[in-house]
């Protein structure tokens, strides 16, 4: 080799089935604490059987970390690519909720990823309530603004003056 000879290494390319699977598996592992990790043993198969088990190890482990079912991806979409869609809102919710849990297991840029709201309960006084009952809201309507005074009737003429 020369000196201007840059030697290529052959990466296997992240899109596959095979590598996100891996990578997925990996992720759900670092976000629980060290020994309760949910995926025991992470494999490099070509088999599609095991990918597809893998890839349900990872959505049973992100359904337990708090995940809704909802937002939960099929196996068939990330193992067709047919709905990256709802694999990418899976993670997205998945990162979101890693970084509200504060635990310390998360590291990375938490702005990536959507806040998720938390419990603002108001606590008003008998007094308060009562006198918003005597508080007329703009659904009601108001007396100011356009209204239809002056309006004349339909087929009326029009005076000019």
């Amino acid at each position: 080799m020369g000196l201007g000879a840059q030697e290529k290494t052959a990466r296997p390319h992240l899109c596959t089935p095979a590598v996100l699977t891996q990578v997925l598996c990996e992720l759900i592992n670092g976000l629980y604490p060290e020994g309760q990790a949910p995926v025991k043993k992470i494999q490099a198969s070509t088999m599609a059987f095991k990918q597809m088990e893998q890839i349900s190890q990872f959505l049973q482990a992100a359904e337990r970390y708090g995940i809704n079912t909802t937002d939960i991806f099929q196996t068939v979409d990330l193992w067709e690519g047919k709905n990256m869609a709802c694999v990418q809102r899976t993670l997205m919710n998945l990162g979101g909720l890693a970084v509200a849990r504060d635990d310390g297991l998360f590291s990375g840029d938490p702005n990536w990823f959507p806040k998720k709201s938390k419990e603002n309960p108001r606590n008003f006084s008998d007094n308060q309530l009562q006198e918003g009952k005597n508080v007329i809201g703009l659904q009601m309507g108001t007396n100011r603004g356009a209204s239809q005074a002056g309006m004349t009737g339909y087929g009326m003429p029009r005076q000019i003056l």
